[in-house]
């Protein structure tokens, strides 16, 4: 069996992310969803609400979990057996970062391997940042992220100011 993590803050899930899942489920076997705590990053929402809204955006798709980890991914690789990391690349500026990562956890655990993703054209504009930046304001994210996770997007956001 092959199983693969999708690392991510998801803060908040978009339909960029949902896409690049999606896609993903349908290489490997098992996709295990891994909403990352980052202390770097100031989070809208709590990593519980996170993996909720992630859960609720991926039901449709059956090889998929949800799982909380403030690991380095090459641990939670080992310990969950997955060999490879998925990850979503939108522009040339994500891959520079996304590639020293994927260098750093070779190094770290050789026995995984990186797999890039390139964003569709209708989700390369598209982040968690723009999405709660335009939804603060007022402006209409419907678009932007899974319907089964807007509710909850807009009640925080709305909770917020």
């Amino acid at each position: 069996m092959h199983t693969a993590i999708c690392p991510g803050s998801f803060d908040p899930i978009t339909m960029g992310h949902l896409d690049i899942i999606e896609r993903a489920a349908s290489i490997f076997d098992r996709l295990i969803i891994a909403v990352m705590r980052n202390s770097e990053k100031r989070c809208l929402f709590t990593p519980e609400e996170r993996v909720e809204l992630v859960r609720a955006s991926t039901a449709h798709v059956k090889n998929v979990s949800v799982v909380v980890s403030d690991k380095l991914l090459v641990d939670l690789c080992r310990e969950t057996g997955a060999q490879a990391a998925v990850r979503g690349l939108r522009a040339m500026s994500d891959f520079e970062h996304e590639f020293q990562m994927a260098l750093i956890n070779r190094r770290l655990y050789p026995d995984m391997e990186t797999v890039f993703l390139t964003a569709r054209e209708t989700h390369q504009y598209l982040s968690s940042s723009v999405v709660k930046e335009v939804g603060a304001l007022g402006g209409g994210i419907s678009d932007f992220v899974p319907p089964a996770a807007l509710e909850g997007i807009l009640v925080k956001l709305k909770r917020n100011g």
